[in-house]
């Protein structure tokens, strides 16, 4: 049960990690503070805010947004900790409303990681403020609790901080405005809802909802929850699933179907974006024969460039499948339970279970049920055939990073001068439109890692790999991928190492190795493997040290700014207590500070360290070297089917990139 609470009332919570979900009517700054048992906010580094999202136990966006998704791990707080305050803020020197009376009551939700509420709290009554302590999470006598707090202050956040006992809290209240002012310069829009006839293009845009939180369609909050990965509910019988405002998902942020959630909006920033500027608008498609839908053309939704426009109109693709096949769904369960329902009322009569008369009340159950199930199949296909036709023009428009390795784009490649918006891992599919591919993208920078699973599983198809197979087709797997990491860089903006204790991964590193793109040869045995992580480790810390004292800028002469990808193949071989203890490190705080793990193993070999890997597992995308239906969207919680991005048997066309990389790589260096 949920505890809906009311100012002033306490709910007991009874596990440590937990998700603060926070919903609003606008953009809004979340900030979450660690406090003594006094409530005081003993300096800077006791705050998690946009300019500084985590902090010990704490993770908060990057960005303003109308939709938040906090991390919080009670376990991982410093002792002298007693409270972790959530505060929210209206954006300063904006366009938006400036207090809270304006804009509707936020609601927040305590969750734990599986997406089961906790605690709600919608904070009522604020009038002229602009940033409120929505509620806190407290220690008493070795237990936690969260209590709704409702507190506003008219003066802002530096009025409310300055409350919380920080003396820095107008530095610091400026500090959260400078940050966020960036993020927003940076946003663009979100791709609006799909039209009658299918285009996008001529609706105006939904604000972009989010930061780095991954979509949500409610993701938490009014658009469909990243995981959600919860869902929303279809519509009725034969009716599409209602249309909430479109968000587009991070991929990135896919979760296992036996574990929905509801989630938040993704980050639209893009380091590149330097004004706000409104976008030109998109081609748009010739008109269309009356009675019929538009025709498609790539490129056809909101962005500032072709390359956002395509990322929104693929993520607006697989939102599109999702709805519809979910409605197919909803109608086609209609059809069924009120079948079963007739004929159960038929079998109760004890008149009409035999006889002319039963057996006519049967059959026209079974007819109503094929009318039904024959109505949502004409609406399914009508849509499908729409969305093939747009796959068909975007998939030979998009950009090298987002096309497949037999996409053309390929061998016109260059070395890219800067750093895409997003990246293709896959294909994603459902059994309903087999015939549908739509791209997988996932945001770059990684803010995730990835674990590719090496262990014997069967397909989605119903074919059985062995291990020996898997393990291989794991690696191809990795090559491909961090190939394309290295191709999508700018020339010196991206490093590979390898760790590959046993050499087991020698023909399928091949690639890798022979054109000489790895910052070194693959780290053999236990003590490359210590060597490696320690390196990397070590670049964390400074990396990490030097950012949080505001001293980037002095990090040693020559020191490699480029970002890191560590593949780790055949774990747990050659690894030690303290091996792990480093790989987790690296996988919690690498890709904050530029390192970003890419894991090769079976998850059944590496089970003997137990809960220890738990938490790691956990943190990592998982994705297969075979086709496996274990992703779930955003808004109705589908499994999909993920094929790998693979390169064609034969093709010559990874080596040719490669090439291009290490030559580029060669004159950098």
């Amino acid at each position: 049960m949920t505890a809906e609470l009311v100012r002033g009332q306490n709910h007991p919570l009874s596990q440590a990690r937990l998700e603060i979900r926070i919903s609003a009517g606008t953009p809004i700054v979340a900030v979450a503070a660690l406090g003594d048992e006094n409530g005081r906010i003993h300096g800077v580094e006791w705050v998690a805010h946009p300019g500084a999202p985590t902090q010990p136990g704490l993770e908060v966006s990057r960005q303003a947004a109308a939709d938040h998704r906090l991390a919080v791990d009670l376990d991982a707080v410093p002792e002298a900790v007693h409270r972790v305050s959530v505060l929210l803020a209206l954006p300063v020197g904006g366009t938006g409303p400036v207090r809270f009376g304006a804009v509707a009551a936020p609601f927040v939700a305590v969750t734990g990681l599986g997406g089961d509420e906790v605690a709600s709290y919608t904070i009522t009554g604020l009038e002229a403020e602009s940033a409120v302590v929505a509620l806190e999470l407290y220690r008493r006598q070795d237990a936690w609790k969260v209590r709704a707090v409702g507190q506003g202050y008219a003066g802002g956040l530096a009025e409310l901080l300055t409350d919380q006992g920080l003396s820095q809290a107008h530095q610091l209240a400026g500090t959260v405005n400078d940050a966020v002012a960036q993020g927003l310069a940076r946003s663009v829009q979100a791709p609006p809802p799909r039209t009658a006839d299918g285009d996008r293009s001529r609706q105006t845009a939904a604000p972009a909802l989010g930061p780095d939180q991954g979509g949500t369609a409610p993701q938490p909050g009014p658009v469909p929850p990243v995981s959600p990965y919860g869902g929303q509910t279809p519509g009725g019988p034969g009716q599409p699933a209602p249309q909430q405002p479109y968000a587009a998902p991070d991929p990135s942020a896919v979760t296992q179907p036996s574990a929905p959630t509801a989630g938040g909006s993704i980050d639209y920033s893009h380091p590149r974006r330097q004004n706000a500027a409104p976008p030109p608008p998109p081609p748009t498609a010739p008109p269309a024969a009356p009675g019929q839908p538009a025709q498609p053309v790539a490129g056809d939704a909101t962005g500032w460039s072709m390359e956002e426009r395509l990322y929104n109109q693929v993520w607006g693709m697989f939102e599109d499948l999702a709805r519809t096949t979910a409605a197919y769904r909803s109608a086609v369960d209609f059809a069924e339970s009120r079948m079963d329902k007739e004929l159960e009322q038929v079998l109760s009569d004890p008149r009409s279970r035999i006889g002319g008369q039963g057996d006519a009340a049967r059959e026209a159950a079974r007819a109503r049920h094929t009318e039904l199930v024959t109505q949502a199949r004409e609406a399914l296909d009508r849509d499908l055939t729409q969305l093939a036709a747009e796959a068909a023009v975007v998939e030979p428009a998009l950009p090298p990073a987002y096309a497949r390795w037999d996409n053309p784009a390929w061998h016109a490649y260059r070395v890219p001068m800067e750093i895409p918006m997003a990246l293709r891992l896959g294909d994603l599919h459902l059994p309903e439109a087999d015939r549908i591919r739509i791209p997988m993208l996932v945001r770059l920078p990684l803010e995730r890692g990835l674990w590719i699973d090496s262990g014997a599983a069967g397909a989605s198809d119903g074919s059985f790999t062995d291990s020996h197979t898997m393990s291989r087709l794991a690696m191809e797997t990795a090559v491909a991928h961090a190939a394309r990491l290295l191709a999508v860089y700018p020339a010196g903006e991206f490093t590979v190492h390898v760790i590959d204790p046993a050499g087991s991964g020698a023909q399928p590193l091949a690639p890798l190795v022979q054109t000489g793109v790895l910052a070194a040869p693959p780290a053999l045995g236990a003590a490359g493997v210590a060597d490696v992580l320690g390196r990397l480790t070590q670049r964390v810390d400074l990396v990490q040290m030097a950012i949080r004292g505001g001293a980037a800028d002095s990090l040693p002469p020559g020191f490699d700014t480029s970002q890191q990808l560590l593949i780790v193949n055949d774990f747990p071989h050659g690894f030690d207590d303290r091996a792990v203890n480093q790989l987790r490190y690296l996988a919690d705080e690498g890709p904050a500070f530029g390192v970003h793990l890419m894991m090769v193993a079976d998850r059944e070999e590496s089970s003997g360290y137990g809960p220890l890997l738990d938490p790691l597992w956990r943190s990592l995308l998982r994705l297969t070297p075979v086709a496996d239906d274990h992703l779930a969207d955003p808004w109705v919680g589908h499994a999909w089917t993920y094929e790998p991005s693979l390169v064609p048997p034969g093709s010559q066309v990874l080596q040719q990139v490669l090439a291009q990389v290490a030559a580029a790589r060669t004159k950098f260096m």
